[in-house]
C-alpha cells in the first residue's frame, strides 16, 4: 500500500475521506490544497513524484475518469516528449506514459466517497459532499 504524506485538518476516521493526489510544487495543487484548509476539510495528500500511483490505480482513474481527461496533454512533461511517444495514443500508450512520467498526470486529483475529480475548479469543489 503506498505511503501518504502527512495529514492535513481533522484527526480521526473522518481524515481520511478524501485523498488529494498531485505535485507539491505545482501552483493548481497548492490552490487546491488551501482552498481545502480554508474550508477545514481534512485530507492526505500524496505527491506524485514521491508515490507514484500503480498501474491498477491509474486503470481505475482512467475508467472513472477516462483517460483522456487524465493525461496532462498541456504539461510541460507532455510536450517535451518525443513525438512517437504522443502519435496514436489509446489508453494503454497513456496509462504506460503515465506510469513512465507521473508528471503527465492531470492534478489536482481528489478522491473521496463521492469519487473521484480531476482539476481543481473551486465552483465544481464547492458541490461535492466533502464535509
Amino acid at each position: 500500500m503506498a505511503k501518504f504524506g502527512k495529514l492535513r485538518g481533522l484527526n480521526g476516521p473522518e481524515a481520511a475521506l478524501h485523498i488529494l493526489h498531485g505535485i507539491k510544487t505545482c501552483d493548481t495543487v497548492r490552490k487546491a490544497r488551501a482552498w481545502l484548509d480554508a474550508k477545514g476539510i481534512a485530507y492526505r495528500f500524496r505527491d506524485y513524484k514521491a508515490e507514484p500511483p500503480a498501474r491498477a490505480e491509474l486503470e481505475a482513474w482512467a475508467a472513472a475518469l477516462s483517460w483522456e481527461r487524465l493525461l496532462n496533454r498541456a504539461g510541460t512533461t507532455f510536450r517535451k516528449l518525443p513525438d512517437g511517444d504522443k502519435a496514436d495514443l489509446d489508453e494503454a500508450k497513456a496509462i504506460a506514459l503515465m506510469l513512465a512520467h507521473p508528471s503527465a498526470i492531470r492534478r489536482p486529483l481528489l478522491e473521496g466517497r463521492f469519487g473521484r475529480v480531476v482539476g481543481f475548479a473551486p465552483d465544481e469543489w464547492s458541490r461535492l459532499p466533502l464535509g
